[in-house]
């Protein structure tokens, strides 16, 4: 069974930072990109970052660009996402997602497998 589970979520000041953390359990790791997304209530689900588990390609949207920063562990099947000098509208619930590596795609239209989230909150 594949599993994907966030971690890391918290309540912080503004400008503060967290790290958070997707394990992923039940499909080859190396094979997979994995992508982090933010839900803000109300709000459509958006695309912040992702990497490709087998070459380290990165992708960040331009309003996390310089401050949210991705990396990998593949010993550990878990993917990290740190972020610095949070703002209010940062305040999201983030979920990582995993696709199976396709040549030529990057990053992927669309995920196979979803965690259940991590809510963040950030304070002024």
């Amino acid at each position: 069974e594949v599993q994907l589970v966030e971690s890391g979520g918290d309540l912080v000041q503004a400008g503060g930072s967290l790290r958070l953390s997707c394990a992923g359990s039940g499909f080859t790791f190396d094979d997979y990109a994995i992508g982090w997304f933010l839900q803000a209530p109300g709000m459509e689900r958006e695309e912040v970052s992702c990497i490709s588990n087998s070459d380290v390609s990165t992708y960040y949207a331009d309003s996390v660009k310089g401050r949210f920063t991705i990396s990998s562990d593949n010993a550990k099947n878990t993917v990290y996402l740190q972020m610095n000098s949070l703002t209010p509208e940062d305040t999201a619930v983030y979920y990582c997602a995993a696709d199976y590596i396709r040549i030529g795609v990057f990053p992927p239209y669309e995920y196979d497998y979803w965690g259940q989230g991590t809510q963040v909150t950030v304070s002024s």
